[in-house]
């Protein structure tokens, strides 16, 4: 498997930042197949769906930070995962004071 590669602050510079229309969130559970549970910063619990382009590339787990789409349709209930967030990526999030969950 190898090493694992040490982030750079460089690598931390280059972070999706949420856009207009999207919310930051915390994986509360895991639903099975492609569905979590996640609490959104703007105080809903979204049933979220992992995006097809990540299922098998990225692997979240409980209490990773993540980036969701809310759908045009049921807004506050249903939304897209479409980023993970590393550790280091959330402590920058953190101390930037995007993230206040």
């Amino acid at each position: 498997m190898g090493k694992k590669k040490v982030l750079s602050e460089e690598a931390l510079s280059n972070v999706v930042m949420p856009a207009k229309g999207d919310v930051l969130g915390i994986a509360i559970k895991l639903l099975g197949y492609d569905r979590i549970l996640v609490k959104c910063q703007d105080g809903n619990e979204r049933l979220c769906r992992i995006r097809g382009k990540m299922k098998r590339r990225v692997w979240i787990r409980e209490g990773d930070v993540v980036l969701v789409s809310p759908w045009e349709f049921q807004s506050n209930k249903r939304g897209d995962v479409f980023w993970r967030y590393t550790r280091a990526q959330a402590e920058m999030l953190r101390k930037k004071g995007l993230l206040t969950i």
